[in-house]
Order: C-alpha cells, then sequence, then structure tokens
C-alpha cells in the first residue's frame, strides 16, 4: 500500500512561515523528526519516501503555488496508483481559530483554493485532510495568508505543529476513526 501525505504550501523564500505554509512547516517538523529527508523531485513537487513495514509513504510538497497544487497531488496520485482513501492533505484554515486542528475524511474546500484546486484534478472530495487553524482577524484576506505569524501566534503554532506531529504519528498506525476521535 503507499500513503501520501501532503503539506500545502507556496514555494519560495518570500512565503516561508507564512499563515498559507502551515501544512509545508507541519510536514517539515514530521519528517525532520523521523530523519526522512526532501531529496527527491518528480512532477513540479518535491517529496520524500520512507517505508513502514510492507507500505509506502511518500511525504510531497508541491512546488506549483497552492492554487496549482491539484495538478502536483493528481499527477502523484496517477502515476503511483495511490487509493483516494490513501491520501492525507495538510492545509491552512481560516474557518478554525488559531491553533486548532481538524481531522475530516472528506469534506468541501471551504473556500481554500489548494483543497479547490485538489478536488478539481481528483475529481473528488474524498480524500482524507488535516486542517489548521490560522484564525481569521484579517481586512484583507490575501494579505493575511500571505503574512507571517506574529511573535505570540509564533508560539501557538509552534504548539500546534508539536500536536500534528502527533497526529501524523498517529495516522500511520492508526485507523482513521480511532484518530478523529482521538484529535477532534
Amino acid at each position: 500500500m503507499i500513503k501520501l501525505i501532503v503539506g500545502l504550501g507556496n514555494p519560495g523564500k518570500e512565503y516561508e512561515k507564512t499563515r498559507h505554509n502551515v501544512g509545508f512547516m507541519a510536514i517539515d517538523y514530521f519528517t525532520a523528526n523521523r530523519n526522512v529527508k526532501f531529496d527527491r523531485e518528480k512532477f513540479s513537487g518535491i517529496y520524500a519516501e520512507e517505508r513502514i513495514g510492507d507500505d509506502k509513504i511518500i511525504y510531497l510538497k508541491p512546488q506549483k503555488y497552492m492554487n496549482l497544487s491539484g495538478e502536483v497531488v493528481a499527477d502523484f496520485v496517477k502515476f503511483y496508483k495511490i487509493n483516494i482513501e490513501d491520501i492525507l492533505i495538510i492545509s491552512d484554515d481560516l474557518n478554525l481559530p488559531l491553533g486548532k486542528v481538524r481531522i475530516r475524511p472528506q469534506g468541501s474546500s471551504g473556500g481554500h483554493n489548494g483543497l479547490k484546486n485538489i478536488e478539481l484534478h481528483l475529481a473528488t472530495q474524498n480524500y482524507k485532510r488535516l486542517r489548521v487553524g490560522i484564525g481569521n482577524e484579517f481586512k484583507d484576506m490575501k494579505d493575511f495568508v500571505l503574512g507571517k505569524f506574529t511573535k505570540e501566534d509564533t508560539k501557538i503554532l509552534e504548539d500546534t505543529i508539536v500536536k500534528i506531529n502527533k497526529i501524523l504519528g498517529d495516522y500511520l498506525t492508526h485507523n482513521f476513526e480511532e484518530l478523529m476521535s482521538k484529535y477532534n
């Protein structure tokens, strides 16, 4: 079996540590703690692989901008013949308070352009998602999601990333229903 875990974000130095890049931050933290390196490139994505028993885990960071990330995800799904139920997408969520996480087996994009593009290219909403709250204290949504975290928010985010690390570890060894009841 192959599992695909995707952290969403925007490529480039100028977007590092922005609210829209919490998917990249979460997957970077998780893989660094497992000594798994993003040392491969394919289909406009950088990725890492890990074996756990008979399972292959692919960690992916699309390197197209957020609103085109579905193209990269779909290319990986087709190439590796990954089942939709074996995909987990990590994304930011304006509709959740900063630091709150929500795990869902499926659902709508909630207006998130990266998730919209994934739904378009996979032709389904039935993939798993881990949504990370970034709050919604904004006057201009684009400036907010592409803005950096404040010092106070960074502390909350660091605690959240540690929690996501535990969630992802459990995701690899538990069934999804258990995961939702434990962390939601």
